[in-house]
């Protein structure tokens, strides 16, 4: 840990205990896990793992080589690749058990024609207008028996295009579409389950819920919410080690660029991660500011205290202005909170002018990683597979 230029903490035990939460708040329906994006960044492996301790009994990826990889940790579990069926893509989805979430009639086409064992999804659009059949092609499925012939359909599913503002109209009209669709579909498919919520979703009541609903950013303790704050427990927290305090005379600057100069005697801290470790470039002190009409620039939690980033975040760097902390407070070796008990991660995406989904799914591989289970540190480091 001594050479760790950062440190990644994920707690499994936050994960489960956000599992449970949408749980309760979803009893009734199976609740399955989106794991894509090696979880949102945290690491598939020991994520998906510690899910189906819980009972997590069906994952979200995003495309096959994802599939592949949590099907060789999970052998059991039904496991959904959201980007469906790439041409040619059939075999080698079947040799790993994975179940296409079909989004044409020309993916269902070709899944029938593979002749694969397994069930698959059929994705429909009802307002994102991004992947997913349409009406039309709903209405060829309930006429024509022989588009689906062999192929056993274990899922009907949608996505919701507005689920972090609850009072947005496209919500209420994608839940009209959907129980629609059903209606039509549903006697064809009598065995097929419902999906229609993702993270947000899941908290717009009963009606959204169906068979199945799927979280996503929500298990990993980001705000799926816009303008509110959420009931889930915080699972990240990344740290960069502190290089190096230098003095900073009034007047100098600072990185690149010369943009921040230091209006009287000044500490800066410099600090061992920046933009490849998914600490934005966005949060240099002089670009504009995420926070709508707020303070530009990130800032650190260290030595006890906030420190804004001052300058340019580079690539393996960013320098925190210490000036105000005590004498002494920080000095070489010392740990720089970029994320978590004293800033979210959705605070630093609205810093960095972005999502938190987005700083999750950034952060790089150079952090050593921590598993921590229950409050004690797990066996599974660096990504590792334990």
């Amino acid at each position: 840990m001594a050479a760790a230029g950062g440190i990644l903490t994920v707690d499994l035990g936050a994960v489960a205990a956000n599992y449970a939460l949408i749980r309760r708040e979803a009893a009734g329906a199976e609740v399955s896990a989106v794991v894509k994006a090696d979880a949102y960044g945290l690491g598939m492996g020991p994520v998906a793992r510690r899910l189906a301790a819980e009972g997590c009994r069906t994952f979200f990826v995003a495309d096959a080589r994802e599939g592949t990889s949590l099907r060789a940790l999970l052998p059991q579990g039904d496991i959904y690749v959201l980007n469906g069926l790439f041409p040619g893509a059939a075999a080698p989805l079947a040799q790993a058990a994975l179940r296409p979430v079909l989004a044409s009639l020309a993916e269902l086409a070709e899944w029938q024609a593979a002749g694969a064992p397994f069930p698959a999804a059929l994705h429909f659009d009802t307002g994102m207008n991004r992947l997913g059949m349409g009406e039309a092609e709903a209405e060829a499925l309930a006429q024509d028996p022989s588009l689906t012939a062999g192929v056993e359909v274990s899922l009907i599913l949608s996505h919701l295009a507005c689920s972090d503002e609850a009072a947005h109209p496209r919500n209420g009209e994608q839940l009209h579409r959907f129980r629609a669709l059903l209606t039509r579909l549903q006697p064809h498919f009598p065995k097929a389950k419902a999906s229609l919520s993702n993270s947000g979703g899941i908290f717009l009541g009963p009606d959204y819920h169906f068979d199945m609903v799927r979280p996503g950013v929500s298990l990993y303790g980001g705000n799926p919410f816009t303008g509110r704050p959420h009931p889930f427990r915080p699972v990240v927290t990344a740290q960069a080690r502190v290089l190096a305090v230098r003095e900073v005379a009034p007047g100098d600057s600072v990185g690149y660029g010369a943009t921040w100069k230091a209006a009287r005697k000044a500490r800066i801290a410099v600090l061992a991660a920046g933009y490849a470790d998914g600490f934005f470039r966005s949060l240099s002190s002089d670009l504009p500011g995420g926070i709508s009409g707020g303070e530009s620039g990130g800032r650190v939690y260290i030595g006890g205290g906030m420190a804004p980033v001052a300058g340019r975040v580079s690539m393996d760097m960013a320098m925190a202005d210490v000036s105000n902390l005590p004498e002494g407070a920080v000095k070489r070796g010392d740990m720089a909170e970029l994320i978590g008990p004293h800033i979210s991660v959705d605070e630093v995406g609205l810093r960095a002018g972005t999502l938190g989904y987005e700083i999750l799914t950034a952060l790089g591989a150079r952090y050593m990683r921590r598993y921590i289970e229950d409050g004690k540190e797990s066996a599974a480091e660096n990504g590792g597979e334990a």
